[in-house]
């Protein structure tokens, strides 16, 4: 597989009318918040990753121009690696699947069906102006929605994401975070572990992190639907951003 399958940067949208449809999403729509409209997207099959980029690139750019509500996309990627600014190269351990470089934080992540990836792109100017507040909002989030299928899911310091302890000292990551901001819209956003092949992760040390692995609401014995899934993090988004 190539080290980076991504596209050059002057490939990309710029602005909305030239970014891809990628599908009508089945259950979009719109919800209220007091910051506004915002729309509510959900795709049925996986997304080309490149796809999802450009999409994002281009809605981030109409939000800043007033041109395009804020937005938040469900979905799921066929199996991939994404190597975000502070990925270490040493930490691909097997190029078995097709590597992304990419402009969010964080290190190397893996993406694949049977995980919930959501594309967060709020405008903080007109909400709160603090990427560590909404950092940590969307790890409320992701607590919030976890707890509605009967998992603890913790913060960590100095660990980014959501981890659910196992006994005898062991600690598992199941929710993986990894934003970009800019002119203070948010892009990028969140990946819940739902179903996915965790053996995928074996390729890579999953955000830089040797000493700790990963999890998934089935290998916590608590496998539920994508679709209750989806139910929950609008129900729980809407408590933490509306």
């Amino acid at each position: 597989m190539p080290e980076s399958a991504n596209r050059p940067t002057g490939d990309r949208a710029e602005t909305l009318a030239d970014a891809p449809d990628c599908g009508k999403p089945p259950h979009s729509g719109f919800l209220e918040t007091r910051y506004g409209p915002l729309e509510w997207r959900v795709s049925a099959a996986p997304e080309p990753y490149a796809d999802a980029v450009d999409w994002m690139e281009a809605r981030a750019a109409a939000i800043r121009a007033g041109a395009a509500p804020e937005a938040v996309w469900l979905l799921e990627h066929p199996p991939l690696y994404t190597a975000g600014t502070s990925a270490d190269p040493a930490d691909l351990l097997d190029s078995r699947l097709p590597v992304f470089k990419t402009g969010r934080g964080g290190q190397y992540t893996y993406h694949g069906p049977g995980q919930r990836v959501a594309y967060v792109l709020l405008d903080l100017k007109k909400r709160t102006p603090d990427v560590r507040a909404y950092v940590c909002a969307l790890e409320d989030w992701l607590i919030r929605t976890l707890a509605d299928f009967d998992v603890r899911g913790e913060r960590r310091a100095g660990r980014v994401g959501i981890w659910v302890a196992r006994g005898a000292g062991r600690e598992d990551k199941i929710a993986a975070i990894g934003v970009r901001v800019r002119r203070w819209v948010t892009f990028h956003g969140i990946s819940l572990n739902v179903e996915p092949d965790l053996s995928h992760f074996a390729g890579i040390v999953p955000c830089g992190i040797r000493e700790h692995g990963v999890t998934s609401l089935t290998d916590l014995d608590q496998p539920a639907a994508l679709s209750d899934v989806d139910a929950s993090l609008q129900r729980r988004f809407l408590e933490v951003f509306a």
